[in-house]
């Protein structure tokens, strides 16, 4: 497997993130396209607090991720767990001959150690949808445990 690279998100890479977020497998767990490309096209201002990125293999485009601090998202899922120092994370593979080999587990592993270089970074949630069995089981395969009261993917750093 060649290695994974996030590079930063430009605005060349929103035609192509458009076209994922219609892919079937994709836009089964990445609803409401619209306002994914409006993150990224004002990720430089109200939206700043995400970190966007463009996976590369090799020369190949293959994916989007993204990580950001918790608390500046306004989102209301992480049940009791403390969000100071809380990040969370979004990942996808739009290229489907990528899927399935390993790359979504270097996308969250690349991530993760973003993550790490942030002063204040304690802990990593997700919240996949539950039916999305290829994620929930990338992220305990990443080292996340699954915790059954909040419902939530996490991983303390």
């Amino acid at each position: 497997m060649n290695k994974v690279l996030l590079k930063e998100f430009s605005d060349d890479n929103i035609p192509l993130l458009k076209k994922w977020l219609y892919i079937p497998h994709v836009a089964a767990w990445y609803h409401a396209p619209l306002d994914w490309l409006e993150e990224v096209e004002k990720r430089n201002d109200e939206f700043s607090f995400l970190h966007h990125f463009i996976v590369e293999v090799g020369n190949h485009t293959i994916g989007f991720c993204q990580f950001y601090e918790y608390h500046y998202s306004g989102e209301d899922w992480h049940g009791n767990t403390d969000v100071d120092g809380t990040y969370s994370i979004d990942y996808l593979i739009g290229d489907i001959e990528y899927l399935g080999k390993g790359y979504g587990t270097a996308i969250i592993k690349a991530l993760i150690e973003k993550i790490k270089m942030q002063n204040n970074a304690k802990r990593i949630i997700v919240q996949p949808e539950p039916e999305n069995k290829a994620s929930c089981n990338t992220l305990l395969s990443c080292g996340f445990s699954f915790d059954k009261f909040n419902e939530i993917y996490i991983l303390d750093l």
